[in-house]
């Protein structure tokens, strides 16, 4: 219920803020329009003075004296001449600032020109947004609007690379801001501090021609194409985790909902989204720097390759574009790259098809829920408070008199399972912890097929082993504190409490509640 009334409190502050950015454009209107009318009306006093002296016209209606001596002033001075005819099309500076890619037949001077005059909208500014935004800044692009609601962090460095040490704790936005403008200053950046929203993400994405999806979650990237798809804007999507990376041009060309000469969008690809629970994030699954640097550095070609395409226009009217695929990248296979071809529109896709369900009103309501779509995992709080202990509580027992046999501490006293996988084991761990990944765990059968005197039944060998010494009790750990409730209740099943006699529980937030809570020394990954 709390939940509930934050999102709504949110939701009318975001109203509110809307309201109030609806009127200062109105003011905005009103006054440049009558900027402009006093303009108009000093050309008009200029050209009943032409060929006169300006002190000889009548200001005897009631203007106040230092009015007329200002307005006197300005018909006084000489006309300004107008700007000077350019002779070339771009800036003396982007000649020589775009030479090498303006000799290329695939951009020309016509690509150029449409890269300068041509917006694009990069939707996250982390491992993927920070090279595709580098290398489209740096191409000349003319407007390049930065999406991203996240402060950088340390844990950032290794991929987001227009990020620095010393931009720790600030925006994104504004250290994407500061890094690009040293890389380009003719390129006009435009900040965007929030994560896109459906109430917000048409008002933000009709103001550019390309997309760019860089996020990391499926109900980002869901809500990305369905306004691509709505706006008619086309979209390059990445992804990256691990070594892995994909790639598509989706909504291209975009053509209205029910067009089937339209480009598939992402639920064309991906109808349903995958189970929350096996969405890996890069916090957890880990990623290669380099890898997600790839796929970042490929959405910049692919908007690059779109933007300066010459129109060919189509039986249909649209303009052609290259069959759809699907791009997969694998830093350690060979070859890296492989290209799978696409389908087009889905006939009963929920975005782009003539059944098409998702709406510019829903999507501004704030009615369609992409978390809710995609799903969500809720903590994990499968024990029971007495199968659990707190990281301070264990530290005592590592430290003090044993509660469990009421003896001074010693190295064999109980049992520490740490269930991370080996990788994550070798970086750092707590002395004396036995290594049992998770993965192993989780993989062995809980019911045993029935033992013959000429066949035992099989058993894991981390199984048999804890079966040995069954008057220790054991302590699981893991890195957050959720793989380790699972493997107490695994353990439980397996019997190796035997019958409840031997206690078995985990440590409450893992490793991370150690660190902040026992040892500051402890490593952070």
């Amino acid at each position: 219920m709390a939940h509930e009334t934050v999102i709504q409190s949110l939701r009318q502050q975001i109203a509110s803020c809307e309201s109030q950015l609806r009127d200062l454009r109105r003011q905005l209107t009103e006054a440049e329009f009558q900027s402009q009318q006093r303009r108009l009306d000093l050309q008009s006093n200029q050209s009943v003075l032409s060929g006169a002296d300006p002190l000889a016209y009548d200001f005897s209606h009631g203007f106040h004296d230092d009015f007329k001596s200002e307005i006197l002033a300005v018909l006084s001075q000489p006309d300004e001449a107008p700007p000077p005819k350019r002779r070339w099309p771009l800036e003396p500076n982007e000649y020589k600032r775009y030479g090498r890619q303006l000799i290329m037949p695939e951009v020309g001077l016509q690509g150029q020109l449409r890269l300068k005059n041509a917006s694009v909208l990069i939707v996250g500014v982390g491992g993927l947004g920070c090279p595709a935004a580098a290398y489209l800044v740096g191409a000349g692009v003319g407007t390049v609007g930065l999406v991203d609601g996240d402060t950088v962090e340390e844990s950032n460095l290794h991929r987001q690379i227009l990020h620095s040490t010393a931009k720790v704790n600030m925006t994104k936005v504004d250290s994407a801001m500061v890094a690009l403008h040293s890389l380009n200053p003719n390129v006009k950046l435009v900040p965007h501090y929030n994560r896109l929203a459906p109430e917000t993400a048409i008002s933000t994405v009709q103001q550019y021609d390309l997309v760019l999806d860089c996020t990391d979650s499926p109900a980002s990237r869901y809500l990305v194409s369905d306004t691509c798809v709505l706006l008619g804007k086309p979209l390059v999507s990445a992804s990256a985790l691990r070594t892995d990376g994909q790639l598509m041009a989706l909504n291209n060309p975009p053509l209205p909902p029910g067009n089937t000469s339209g480009g598939p969008c992402y639920r064309c690809v991906f109808p349903k989204p995958p189970p929350p629970e096996s969405v890996v994030s890069c916090g957890d699954g880990g990623i290669l720097g380099p890898v997600v640097g790839t796929m970042g550095v490929l959405q910049a070609l692919e908007a690059i390759k779109v933007l300066t395409k010459e129109p060919s226009p189509s039986a249909d009217g649209s303009t052609a574009s290259d069959p759809p695929t699907l791009l997969i990248f694998s830093a350690y296979a060979n070859p890296m790259f492989r290209t799978i071809r696409l389908r087009t529109r889905k006939p009963k896709c929920a975005a782009c098809s003539p059944q098409a369900t998702v709406t510019s009103e829903a999507l501004n309501s704030g009615s369609l829920d992409y978390v809710q779509f995609c799903g969500t995992i809720n903590p994990i709080d499968a024990l029971s408070p007495n199968e659990r202990i707190s990281a301070d509580n264990y530290a005592k027992i590592r430290m003090d008199v044993n509660p469990f046999t009421g003896s001074e501490p010693t190295k064999d006293s109980h049992i520490l399972l740490d269930v991370r996988e080996k990788v994550q084991f070798d970086l750092c761990n707590l002395e004396g912890s036995v290594n049992v990944p998770f993965s192993a765990i989780s993989s062995t059968p809980t019911a045993v097929r029935q033992e013959t005197a000429a066949e035992p039944s099989p058993e894991a060998g981390w199984v048999s082993e804890l079966r040995q010494h069954a008057d220790k009790p054991i302590f699981v750990v893991c890195r957050l504190g959720n793989d380790s409730q699972i493997t107490v209740k695994k353990m439980k099943e397996l019997g190796l409490d035997n019958g409840g006699q031997r206690w078995i529980g985990d440590i409450r937030g893992g490793l991370r509640a150690w660190r902040n809570n026992v040892d500051k020394d402890f490593p952070d990954y």
